[in-house]
């Protein structure tokens, strides 16, 4: 038996220090820390001469000498007072940055900021910690700061002290800012740690409340959420989303034609992004909607509920569903919507939510939409995409570049193949239940068996990975002959005109995967990613294999196909196949058995 592993399942050494190197490079490199932090002390925001530095108004383009003069003025000329509204809404330190850059970004009247409550989901988005005006004076002081003091004069007097009263009092001033300047640099620490989860800067924190006298700031770990969640605030990813017409069109399909479903449901939209999947469901008849985001992309969703005139039935919840509670009255909902797949399915892991949210707020038969998935696996010939990725590489101007194609063995790749370059019946590898599927079922093995379908023989140069989409108007499972829908260009459901204004959707024919058969059968809506439907933003996955395999028709190739969450990222996958190939008429004989190691990522 022949056993062929790849070197990417082995962990890379952590790096530590050379003991060899001694203490005298410890100290250096401490040296060269306590010097770096130096360089990125408190000061830099908060120094005695920023009140004195020139300053723009926040509600004209008119710059002052002083900050002084900037807020005096807009109190005057607008009736507005930085310091008052901060006193009223009880604002810390970060909540009146943001509302500063929130100011200037926005351009609000002064009325309007006068009729700020602090509930604004802008007071907790990260968006406006950002300065909407480089060098902002106005960002880096404390509202103490505004006017001056007998402490700040004495601080700022040119002169030495003449006598031991004068110095004792300027001694105790430095001393009070000193211990200021060390109070504000722990509360931006602990800001950060909790804002972005860093482990490191947690741990040094803890040291700076023993000891005041280190600012070396830990390296931090790499935080899974927040990079995901970032991701999401961007427009471009919506698009991409929105516009790949197999997605949207199908969702609004079922929603739209299950509107005995969703009239006067409560429905909970886990990861909403735009809002289009809570549009659809308001317009379907749901009494109440609940759009949950935990990435910026909440605040123009926001808007754009209000824009629909949906803000009486549809309410945006922002945070993750894992952490976020109801309005009181609601404990339970009667439908989660979602669409939660990623590549391969699993990538991104926010199926993981999904069911929580399911465990925590779906009422007793309650629907979860769509309610299964199948993860779809098969021969693929490959062959132009072989050559795309790794086959030039081997004669590059007629040079060996092949060196470069290595890497790609070791991560999937996403991309589009022809329905033509599958050569075997695909099979399903995990059947994905929405009502009853658990999270630790998500790592998974599975075996498998395909066989080759080419009338000649060739060389199949990767496994391929797709999956379908259920929707039963039940959340029951789907009956065992039901076909997915394959969706192809020109399809019915993507030319679909959908009614506004709330009136009744009338479809023009059945386009919803296999037709119903029989009574008590549950109505369904499918989609397919695979490479036989109109191509999808998912693409498929491609599963390079280091060495082709040569099939025949009835060529066998069974093995087991292994997938689990990444250590080292919990939103990535590993993926392990085992294979073995076997010719038709010696299929009980065994044959070698071939190992190869992925990350989808």
């Amino acid at each position: 038996m022949a056993l062929r592993l790849t070197g990417s399942h082995i962990l890379e050494p952590e790096h530590h220090s050379d003991p060899e190197r001694g203490d005298d490079h410890a100290e250096s490199s401490s040296s060269e820390d306590e010097d770096d932090d130096e360089d990125l002390n408190w000061d830099d925001w908060v120094s005695d001469s920023l009140a004195k530095r020139p300053c723009k108004s926040l509600f004209e383009n008119r710059t002052f000498d002083t900050v002084q003069e900037a807020l005096l003025y807009d109190e005057t000329t607008h009736g507005f007072s930085l310091k008052a509204i901060t006193e009223r809404l009880g604002l810390d330190p970060y909540k009146r940055i943001r509302l500063i850059n929130w100011i200037r970004k926005e351009h609000p009247s002064s009325s309007d900021v006068a009729a700020l409550t602090g509930s604004e989901l802008f007071f907790t988005s990260d968006e406006y910690l950002k300065p909407s005006l480089e060098d902002d004076p106005l960002l880096q002081i404390e509202p103490d700061d505004w006017t001056d003091s007998d402490e700040d004069e004495e601080l700022e007097k040119p002169d030495a002290p003449k006598d031991l009263a004068s110095a004792t009092r300027r001694i105790q001033a430095l001393q009070r800012k000193l211990e200021q300047a060390k109070q504000d640099l722990v509360y931006y620490r602990q800001f950060v740690s909790q804002r972005l989860n860093l482990a490191g800067l947690s741990d040094e924190l803890k040291k700076s409340n023993e000891s005041s006298s280190s600012t070396h700031v830990a390296v931090p770990l790499r935080d899974d959420d927040s990079h995901y969640f970032q991701s999401y605030a961007e427009n471009d990813i919506h698009s991409v989303m929105i516009n790949d017409k197999v997605r949207t069109a199908s969702y609004a399909k079922y929603i739209l034609s299950n509107q005995d479903v969703f009239k006067d449901a409560v429905v909970m939209d886990v990861g909403c992004g735009t809002g289009i999947l809570s549009l659809f469901a308001a317009k379907a008849g749901a009494k109440r909607v609940f759009a949950i985001d935990a990435s910026d992309i909440a605040e123009k969703a926001q808007q754009i509920i209000k824009d629909n005139d949906l803000d009486n039935v549809i309410t945006l919840i922002r945070g993750k569903v894992e952490d976020i509670n109801l309005p009181e009255g609601y404990e339970k909902v009667d439908i989660i919507v979602s669409e939660w797949m990623g590549y391969a399915l699993l990538y991104e892991s926010m199926l993981d939510s999904v069911l929580h949210a399911r465990d925590r707020f779906l009422r007793a038969g309650g629907i979860m939409a769509p309610s299964q998935t199948q993860m779809m696996f098969a021969l693929c010939e490959a062959g132009e995409l072989f050559k795309e990725r790794i086959g030039f590489w081997s004669d590059v101007y007629g040079f060996d570049l092949s060196a470069m194609a290595k890497d790609v063995y070791e991560d999937a790749v996403v991309d589009v193949v022809g329905p033509e370059t599958v050569v075997s019946e695909p099979v399903v590898i995990k059947d994905l239940y929405l009502g009853d599927i658990t999270p630790k079922q998500l790592d998974f093995s599975s075996s498998f068996k395909l066989v080759s379908t080419s009338e000649r023989r060739i060389k199949v140069h990767s496994f391929v990975l797709y999956f379908d989409t259920f929707f039963t108007s039940t959340g029951e499972p789907i009956p065992p002959d039901t076909d997915v829908y394959i969706i192809k260009e020109g399809d019915s459901v993507l030319a679909e005109v959908w009614p506004l204004g709330g009136r009744p959707y009338q479809a023009r024919r059945m386009s919803s995967g296999s037709p119903l058969k029989g009574k008590g059968r549950p109505k369904v809506t499918s989609f397919s990613t695979g490479p036989a439907s109109m191509p999808t933003h998912w693409k498929q996955t491609i599963f390079f294999l280091r060495e082709p395999i040569t099939v025949a028709e009835g060529t066998i190739v069974e093995g087991t196909f292994k997938c689990k969450k990444r250590s080292e990222n919990s939103r990535e996958l590993d993926v392990e196949i085992h294979y073995t190939v076997k010719d038709p008429e010696n299929a009980s004989e065994p044959g070698d058995i071939f190992v190869q190691l992925y990350k989808v990522r």
